[in-house]
């Protein structure tokens, strides 16, 4: 089986463990409904892995869909398009130097 070698592998498949846990605190203005609870739906704004670890103590076994959204949603869309343009800059130069 092929496997992917890279330096610092080790570090980041043990990362997750030097991450602490931490506590949901629901926020009553950010809330959609009356009932502020933390055993329905959840939308919870911050760093992924932190998010992660804080649901892990109440939630292990139980959640059925994590949906994490992509960091592209950040205000800073402009390097996604950025890089976009670079690749299309890219593969115009590259047919122009085979002459098509």
């Amino acid at each position: 089986m092929a496997t992917l070698d890279f330096k610092g592998k080790a570090l980041v498949q043990n990362y997750h463990l030097s991450v602490k846990y931490h506590e949901l605190v629901p926020k009553r203005d950010r809330s959609l409904t009356d009932k502020v609870r933390l055993d329905d739906n959840l939308i919870i704004h911050g760093d992924n892995l932190k998010a992660l670890k804080a649901l892990l103590p109440t939630y292990a076994g139980r959640v059925k869909c994590i949906y994490i959204d992509p960091p592209y949603n950040t205000g800073n869309e402009g390097w996604a398009l950025q890089r976009q343009r670079q690749l299309a800059d890219d593969a115009g130069m590259a047919r122009q130097s085979r002459g098509s």
